[in-house]
């Protein structure tokens, strides 16, 4: 609940939480967690190592690390991911001999993933229904059979988890190529897809165009469709910098977020000891789920109306203008109001923060890239920056918010569907290979093809794949059906219980551990959100003397697959910087990749839009026109997944919610109480949950929330059953998770 709600009847595990983002509440949750998991192990100095220049970079969220780092350089969230992968808990052998598979099922996905690390290869066996110990060898030689046998390489689909650091990734995406296959289902296809997919044609990038140190000189700040509190803490102290400098920060959201309204600081003692907090919001406006694209319309026509274009940019940098301006003057204020949710002059205060601030930052998260027009969503934002020159110059820009720590990186070395044909080519002259050209599948694409018997091979690179997917009763059956399954991973979780003919769990090593190969003591590099890539490096010890690295395992799985491949899979193996070598010769913008990153904090790739050079087709950046208004008519109920403070997407670190006042369950819809009584309904209600598509989502409790008329929320996972595998953006297949057309009925 929020703090201006009248008061709820009690209704258990749900409160009011008064506090700020941050606080105390963050230290007590991290000492919370620390006991839990790494217990009295001395490997708690971990975090005193996680975002320094010589330690490993964080293993959750990919928001930038400052130029000069603190003494700690965490949040709450990302030791919540440290101490999960540095538990002192075991999922080995006897772990598996003591549960069967049928018994693993029934756990929930926070048992699983509780339950430890892994310590040894996996494989399942049908007859006793347990997982059973087997060596690296077999595990190799099954996979490169089963591989072998596949009446083609399209048959097989490679998943990355965003995860994964940009050497495996590099090897992972070479591995594919060689063996015949463009098929990379990868967690960007769920998330950001929409950015890597409108920015180009937009901007001529795919990637957010602002620094860290662009915050330090913007004169505006809007946030739209993210929770920094959960999603990526460390932005917090950013945004806080700013909001004491002065600087407005204009927050769109359905839901009322502690995160986006005050913070105090864990980091500064003097902060924490006293009163009240650093709010951040100075202006809160809750559009409808949805209605994006009205808002940003409606803040475009404003600024049309005041005359607040800057025409010199406009003319020397862009193209599409006076088409963008026609349909914008053509779209009524009535329409633009219905469907954002938001009286016109919320609309028009906006813009006139907009207008009148030189240097403008817009921050999105996947409240605007997770719709049927996610990509139309990014593309209007960028519509609106164009309209006043705010990309390519200091203090301005783009910032998509990216989710898994090197998500971008993944994408950026290879990790793609749709490749360029200059990429393959240099990735066939440095490996003396021949790529293929068709284009693969992405995340919906490949459930699809295993679903319908087209593809029968699954290796998953990190990840819960069939979790992290909508409409949960088709993945899993099409995961079932599969010839192979070959899951490289951290942690045991349910993709691992979907059983195939042939199922693998394969042990890699974590961010945070020690990486010993025949060159000696290895690390990796990733690149942040913000373009900056760094070196990570790992130190404390594997979980077990059979635990190995990514790059090893694809390496071996390679070489298994294609005995008589000449690339050098042991020599990169053994010795990243030989892996960092090809990334360069494939990828020009890494020159002298294995001396620049050896810097501290390493070095940025070049962002063409950040100096005004637009990759695209006619060399300008350009405004596309998304038609929208139809007949107003009456808006159906929309319901957004989301995560809680207790997770890190399908990951459930525990059952609690505490900025939203949840604790101890995750059966919960968050709904707004006039629409409740609308429908004879009240706070703590049981309730069905009916999607358009006859799915069901049973006996959840209803909890009333500061969220927007017409907007519902449950948590993701559990709420993925809603969400047909058919429902997504038609331009990037990033599946349809925050704009679920539902009706909601008492339970019965």
């Amino acid at each position: 609940m929020a703090d201006d709600l009248r008061e709820q009847p009690a209704v258990e595990g749900v409160s009011d939480y008064k506090g700020p983002a941050g606080g105390w509440g963050a230290l007590g949750a991290v000492a919370k967690t620390i006991a839990e998991q790494m217990r009295t192990s001395t490997d708690t100095r971990a975090l005193l190592q996680m975002n320094q220049p010589d330690g490993f970079d964080c293993p959750g969220c990919a928001w930038p690390d400052p130029k000069h780092t603190s003494s700690f350089e965490f949040c709450e969230n990302g030791a919540k991911a440290v101490t999960w992968e540095a538990t002192v808990k075991r999922v080995d052998p006897d772990f598996f001999a003591r549960h069967s598979v049928s018994e693993l099922w029934t756990w929930s996905d926070h048992l699983l993933e509780d339950a430890g690390r892994l310590t040894q290869p996996m494989r399942y066996d049908r007859e006793s229904d347990h997982f059973v110990a087997i060596s690296w060898d077999e595990a190799f030689l099954r996979t490169g059979a089963a591989l072998r046998a596949l009446d083609h390489a399209d048959q097989v689909e490679f998943y990355c988890s965003g995860r994964a650091s940009n050497e495996a990734a590099f090897l992972y995406q070479l591995f594919a190529r060689e063996f015949g296959t463009n098929n990379f289902p990868d967690c960007s296809n769920m998330c950001h897809e929409a950015t890597s997919t409108g920015l180009p044609k937009s901007i001529g990038i795919g990637k957010g165009t602002v620094s860290l140190e662009d915050f330090d000189s913007t004169d505006a700040i809007f946030c739209i469709g993210h929770n920094p509190g959960t999603n990526h803490p460390r932005m917090l102290s950013t945004l806080a910098a700013a909001s004491k400098r002065g600087v407005p920060i204009i927050v769109a959201n359905p839901m009322r977020e502690r995160g986006l309204e005050r913070f105090k600081s864990p980091q500064h003692p003097t902060e924490m000891l006293l009163p009240g907090a650093t709010p951040l919001a100075s202006a809160y406006h809750q559009v409808r789920i949805g209605g994006d694209m009205a808002m940003l319309k409606g803040m475009m026509k404003a600024l049309f109306a005041a005359d607040a274009i800057d025409r010199v940019f406009v003319a020397e940098h862009t193209e599409g203008f006076e088409a963008l301006k026609a349909d914008i003057e053509a779209t009524s204020w009535e329409w633009i109001v219905a469907d954002s949710g938001l009286t016109r002059e919320a609309i028009e205060s906006m813009a006139r923060v907009y207008a009148t601030a030189e240097r403008v930052i817009i921050c999105y998260g996947m409240g605007i890239t997770q719709h049927r027009h996610g990509t139309d969503n990014v593309q209007a934002i960028a519509n609106l920056l164009l309209l006043r020159g705010n990309i390519g110059k200091p203090g301005a820009g783009i910032c998509p918010l990216r989710g898994h720590s090197n998500v971008q990186g993944d994408r950026t070395v290879g990790i793609t569907e749709l490749p360029s044909e200059a990429m393959l080519a240099r990735l066939d002259a440095a490996f003396g290979i021949t790529s293929p050209r068709k284009h693969g599948h992405n995340a919906v694409e490949a459930l699809a093809a295993m679903r319908d018997g087209h593809s029968k091979a699954l290796i998953s690179l990190g990840g819960n794949l069939a979790v992290a997917m909508p409409d949960p009763e088709t993945c899993f059956a099409a995961v079932r059906s599969l010839d192979l399954s070959v899951n490289i991973l951290t942690k045991f979780n349910r993709t691992c219980l979907l059983t195939a003919k042939e199922t693998l769990v394969l042990p890699c090593l974590g961010r945070t551990e020690l990486d010993l190969q025949a060159a000696g003591p290895q690390w990796v590099t990733v690149e942040d959100s913000m373009s900056m890539v760094h070196a990570s490096r790992g130190k404390l010890q594997a979980p077990g003397p059979e635990v190995r690295s990514e790059p090893a395992i694809i390496a071996g799985l390679a070489r298994a697959a294609m005995p008589d491949s000449r690339s050098d899979w042991e020599g990169m193996a053994g010795d990243y910087d030989r892996i960092r070598d090809k990334i360069e010769a494939v990828y020009p913008d890494f020159r002298d990749f294995n001396i620049r990153v050896r810097e501290p904090g390493g070095f940025r790739l070049t962002l063409g839009a950040d100096e005004r050079i637009w990759n695209t087709p006619s060399g300008k950046a350009q405004f596309f026109v998304h038609p929208r208004e139809g007949a107003i008519a009456a808006q159906p109920l929309l319901l957004t997944t989301i995560r809680s403070h207790d997770q890190y997407n399908t990951t459930i670190y525990g059952l609690d919610d505490r900025y939203r006042g949840i604790t101890g369950r995750r059966d919960v819809i968050f709904a707004n109480e006039v629409d409740l009584a609308g429908l004879d309904l009240a706070h703590g209600d049981r309730v069905d949950v009916v999607a358009t598509s006859g799915a069901v989502l049973r006996g959840f409790t209803v909890v009333v929330h500061a969220i927007a008329r017409g907007s519902l929320a449950a948590y993701y996972p559990e709420a993925n059953c809603l969400v047909p595998l058919a429902d997504h953006d038609p331009a990037s297949g990033t599946p349809a998770y925050k704009s679920i057309p539902v009706t909601l009925r008492a339970a019965a």
